[in-house]
């Protein structure tokens, strides 16, 4: 287990490697996403996505973005991690500081990414609902998750 690093607020200029690792991200886990639609999404995470959250990541030693996350009004819209940087406790970090400072408690996550959903329900998640198409109408379910209630007294605590 990797130690911690300080959780650090992107800039814009860090979009396009926020953007990169977002890519390698979703091509490691989304195998059910056809080119077209990730070549899709890339563009909007670049051009509206990431200016509609909060962003907070992390950082090896050369300063290189190993995983970020975006959460909007109680809500974890995205956390996304470097593919050769997973397993190492970078994604239960940045979702422990988007619960505890960020007031963040509930997300979405693609039914059709078993590694994701399970990581969630590891972390106290619960599914509390499904939506049968994304957030762009696409036929990718979605499964709605919240902390359960006795996780978030104790992480907040």
């Amino acid at each position: 287990m990797l130690k911690h690093s300080a959780i650090h607020t992107p800039k814009q200029s860090d979009y396009d490697e926020l953007t990169q690792v977002w890519e390698a991200s979703v091509r490691a886990t989304h195998n059910f996403l056809p080119e077209s639609y990730i070549s899709l999404l890339k563009d909007l995470v670049r051009t509206r996505y990431l200016d509609a959250v909060m962003l907070i990541c992390t950082k090896d030693a050369r300063q290189h973005i190993t995983g970020f996350a975006g959460i909007a009004a109680g809500k974890i819209e995205m956390l996304f991690i470097d593919p050769a940087q997973r397993g190492q406790g970078l994604g239960k970090q940045l979702l422990r500081y988007a619960i505890e400072h960020l007031n963040a408690d509930q997300l979405d996550v693609n039914e059709q990414n078993p590694q994701a959903l399970g990581f969630y329900l590891k972390q106290g998640f619960e599914a509390v609902g499904r939506s049968e198409h994304d957030g762009m109408g696409q036929p990718y379910p979605l499964l709605h998750m919240r902390l359960r209630p006795a996780q978030a007294a104790s992480r907040r605590g």
